[in-house]
């Protein structure tokens, strides 16, 4: 636990110290809003602490162990039925789903959870087919990704953010540890040298579903024009009236995380009475990680929702309102390439990209690559917040080098890049960048729902290209460490760029 306490300081303590140095310099910020952030960085970094720890001995042995099990029975109907069920579970039991459908003005919360949970639902079917059926991810995700912007040009400007940015905040804290885990476990069984780069790929696709379902939605439902009201009487006195705001925060919190976890208790409780059958200790400790979960995210939410959204905000308002608003672009990518490190999810996939490759690609190695990708995206994404340039003018080129760049690098790098892509714009994204680029547009009389949205789908691109560049990289150090015979993990060779 004291590692994990140390990680979680080394994650959000940059983000802090960047807070600080802005609100006594370019955007200083009320004492009230100063000590609510305060007040929720200590719970965001005791909530992480809790989440990781929980991430080894529950959610990851639960995804594993479920994802064996049913591909053993070698049924589809029950595979393609029971993945169906699992994406719709854990979705709507994602806290990012429930943090964006507050601030998505003019369509029912439940009906846009509901949507994006059947959309992750039907491509988690496709990712476990695609693994079991050996289909190139590479060529499934160009067709996908020209479904998408084909049928973004059929819905409104307005609802084009809205869309992308459902698909990345769908892969969170609680989506992440058991999709990941979940092929793991479908890979274990398999034989085959391809084993091990198929058991990536499963976010990508889930972040995919989302955006599709979302793009559909937007021919009947319209986003409305809000302005955040998110500050509106932050006024503390003391600290004694602190601790009371958040007193009063909490019980929402730990009510709404018993809710999002009871599906997912439920089903493996099914599942461990007819299928599974764990011994006692290996349940006991499943069950003292859920209760880590159930801690580790009460309080991370708490203090992200309560203390940073705020914060965001305000900070976003104040820089953009002054005359060198275009400094937001690069504090936008400080706090970028920082804030990623403090996603709880961010943790399990360095990790267990540096587990399956032996150590090849590093966790050390994974965590730059993120962060110089979520930087990018950040000052781009503020970029549009203060010139109002349709998204499409980033995504469109975005993706397609992402997507050109996955035909020359060893598939487990593609794999691993999309999926990080998705795992990159978790909790923090939607509480603090969302809110500040909310601020910003708000500031510059900027429309709120197409230049403000569409932060957390930059944050899910960049990754994409800086991950597969690491591959490149990784590639060309191999084949000149060894003079240009080792290929990596067992990729094909025409599958490699010739350098």
């Amino acid at each position: 636990m004291q590692s994990k306490l140390s990680e979680a300081l080394l994650a959000v303590g940059p983000v802090l110290a960047i807070v600080l140095v802005l609100s006594f310099t370019v955007a200083p910020v009320s004492p009230s809003i100063l000590l609510s952030f305060l007040m929720g960085a200590v719970l965001v970094m005791v909530g992480m602490m809790f989440f990781t720890l929980d991430a080894e001995i529950s959610m990851t042995p639960m995804g594993e162990k479920v994802g064996a099990k049913m591909t053993r029975t070698k049924k589809i109907w029950f595979i393609v039925l029971l993945s169906f069920v699992l994406g719709v579970i854990i979705t709507i039991s994602e806290p990012d789903l429930q943090v964006l459908a507050e601030l998505v003005p003019s369509i029912p919360n439940q009906a846009l959870i509901l949507t994006v949970a059947v959309g992750v639902g039907l491509f988690l079917v496709v990712a476990i087919l695609r693994m079991l059926l050996g289909i190139s991810l590479s060529h499934l995700l160009v067709g996908l990704y020209i479904l998408v912007f084909i049928l973004a040009f059929l819905v409104p400007g307005d609802f084009r953010a809205i869309a992308f940015d459902s698909g990345g905040v769908t892969t969170g804290p609680m989506t992440v540890p058991f999709i990941m885990a979940l092929g793991v476990g479908i890979s274990a069984i398999r034989n085959d040298k391809a084993a091990a780069d198929d058991s990536f790929g499963l976010v990508s696709l889930c972040s995919v579903g989302p955006i599709l379902a979302v793009l559909i939605l937007g021919m009947i439902f319209k986003p409305g024009e809000s302005a955040p009201e998110i500050i509106q009487n932050l006024q503390i006195s003391d600290t004694v009236e602190l601790g009371k705001m958040f007193a009063r925060e909490l019980p929402a919190y730990i009510e709404e995380i018993a809710v999002s976890l009871l599906p997912i208790v439920v089903f493996f409780g099914v599942f461990q009475v007819f299928s599974l059958r764990l011994s006692g200790r290996r349940l006991s400790k499943i069950v003292v990680g859920l209760v880590y979960t159930y801690i580790g995210l009460v309080l991370f939410l708490t203090g992200a929702n309560v203390g940073f959204m705020p914060t965001g905000t305000y900070l976003g308002s104040v820089i953009a309102g002054k005359a060198y608003r275009y400094l937001l672009i690069p504090i936008g990518a400080i706090i970028g390439y920082f804030i990623v490190k403090a996603e709880p999810a961010v943790y399990v996939l360095n990790h267990q990209v540096e587990e399956i490759t032996d150590g090849a690609i590093s966790a050390r190695a994974m965590g730059t690559s993120l962060s110089l990708g979520v930087a990018a995206s950040v000052a781009l994404a503020m970029t549009r917040v203060l010139t109002g340039i349709p998204i499409l003018y980033f995504l469109i080129p975005g993706y397609a080098i992402a997507l050109g760049l996955s035909f020359v690098v060893p598939k487990i790098f593609t794999a691993i890049a999309f999926d990080s892509g998705g795992v990159a714009s978790g909790p923090m994204t939607a509480t603090f960048l969302l809110p500040l680029a909310q601020g910003a547009c708000v500031a510059v009389g900027g429309n709120l729902a197409s230049d403000a949205f569409g932060v957390v789908a930059m944050v899910a691109m960049t990754p994409l290209i800086t991950i597969q560049i690491l591959g490149l990289v990784t590639v060309i150090k191999n084949r000149r460490r060894s003079g240009g015979e080792f290929v990596p993990y067992d990729a094909d060779e025409d599958a490699i760029i010739e350098l």
